[in-house]
């Protein structure tokens, strides 16, 4: 999402003002949204250019990706080799280190100037702590985002099915799934549990995400030359490292189907903020729980 046209603007605003109702009602105490979306919908920028607003206007604020939180890659190596292959691409839940967002969170609850942690793509692995910006001391509003924010668990009918040919091949018994499902109904869901507000960007379907997540892939690409030069070929695969090829791509975007297809069909209803977005990430509307919002 680039934030200079005005429909993205008004984003920025009706976030904005989400988070200042939030802040009237409870000034004392953290306050934490959640920013939900597909690979490639704009979390990460909506994120910055809220925080980039609000401490322009005095208001202490801190901004952590779930993609931050990624466990390193030689304990996702290690829990491929424990449960099952696919966990040794990052992303699904299983694939981070939730104890370590809840104790940031916690300190941020302190007042603590608190290290944020980072992960690198290009890499794969996670950036020395002493790489971690530090959040400013006593932080009123921390923006969470990532592509499964807020995210729930399926039933055992809706895993019984695969989502797609990476699930039908690698996953026929379900356990890769099955690990992730359960993930989510227990550590990750007590970290959604701090949530207090859930702004969702709706891609328009799931087919869109393949081409979203290319044009990030790209950038990385570009911004990655040095890394992906340097890596050797026991580095691991591509897809683990980042900097995919167009197949690489489809198949690394496979993992994350079932659940972004779950999140479309189910969260809007449940979203504090809806903003719906169009294939070329056009706003399409901005709806909040009393309805669509008078500038969306």
């Amino acid at each position: 999402m680039v934030v200079t046209g005005s429909a993205n603007m008004q984003c920025v605003a009706a976030v904005t003002a989400l988070i200042a109702d939030a802040l009237a009602g409870s000034p004392q105490r953290l306050l934490v949204i959640g920013i939900a979306g597909a690979q490639g919908s704009g979390k990460s920028t909506l994120a910055g250019a809220v925080a980039a607003r609000l401490n322009a206007q005095g208001t202490a604020t801190a901004a952590l990706s779930l993609d931050d939180l990624y466990l390193t890659r030689s304990e996702r190596l290690e829990l491929a080799a424990r449960e099952h292959p696919l966990l040794a691409t990052r992303g699904v839940p299983g694939t981070h280190d939730v104890a370590l967002g809840l104790a940031t969170i916690a300190a941020l609850e302190r007042g603590e100037a608190v290290p944020l942690p980072r992960f690198d793509k290009a890499r794969d692995d996670r950036r020395p702590a002493d790489e971690w910006p530090l959040a400013r001391p006593r932080t009123q509003v921390l923006l969470f985002e990532g592509w499964c924010i807020g995210a729930r668990p399926q039933t055992p009918s809706e895993l019984a099915l695969p989502a797609n040919k990476l699930e039908a091949g690698e996953d026929r018994d379900g356990r890769w799934r099955g690990y992730a499902n359960a993930a989510l109904a227990d550590d990750y869901a007590r970290l959604f549990a701090r949530i207090d507000r859930l702004v969702l960007l709706a891609a328009p379907g799931f087919e869109v995400v393949a081409r979203w997540r290319g044009e990030q892939e790209a950038a990385l690409r570009a911004a990655s030359v040095s890394a992906a030069t340097t890596a050797s070929d026991t580095d691991g695969s591509a897809e683990t490292r980042g900097l995919l090829d167009a197949a690489q791509l489809r198949r690394f975007i496979a993992h994350y189907e079932r659940i972004t297809r779950a999140m479309l069909a189910e969260m809007p209803s449940r979203a504090d903020l809806l903003i719906r977005l169009g294939a070329n990430r056009e706003v399409l509307a901005i709806t909040g729980r009393q309805g669509r919002l008078p500038f969306a």
